[in-house]
């Protein structure tokens, strides 16, 4: 009978011990900003309905992505997500189930140059500019 009690107690305390929670949490999760930043258009007002952004902090460095839908000339419908972190700045542009990675190459007199083999993104302002060869994409922003 003390047997079992001693047993019983010392499971007991096992139970309590190793079952403490700490405070700290997971140091290795991802902590996501919830905050949007603000797009503005050429007036100068506020549009919150033609970006989805959002802020990622990932052990201390700060990671921002900004979506955008821009159309083309022929009236389809294309996807840009540019993203921004500590080590480089790149444009994805999906169209047709494929994706274009170009890193940032240069800024000069408002228009951000991104440039990768023979593709070049040029953004200007609401239009984005694509080259690639001899083809030349002309892509606006749209509203959604």
């Amino acid at each position: 009978m003390k047997k079992t009690i001693i047993l019983l107690n010392t499971i007991f305390l096992l139970a309590v011990v190793g079952c403490k929670k700490s405070t700290d949490g997971n140091k290795n999760i991802i902590k996501t900003d919830s905050s949007v930043s603000a797009v503005s258009d050429q007036n100068g007002k506020i549009d919150s309905a033609s970006a989805s952004s959002s802020i990622i902090d990932v052990n201390g460095k700060r990671i921002e992505k900004t979506d955008f839908v821009y159309k083309a000339t022929d009236g389809s419908l294309v996807k840009v997500v540019f993203k921004n972190d500590p080590k480089e700045s790149t444009v994805a542009i999906t169209s047709n189930k494929k994706t274009f990675t170009l890193p940032k190459e240069e800024t000069k007199d408002g228009e951000t140059v991104y440039k990768k083999d023979d593709m070049t993104a040029r953004v200007k302002g609401d239009s984005l500019h694509l080259e690639q060869g001899n083809n030349v994409i002309e892509l606006v922003r749209t509203k959604i």
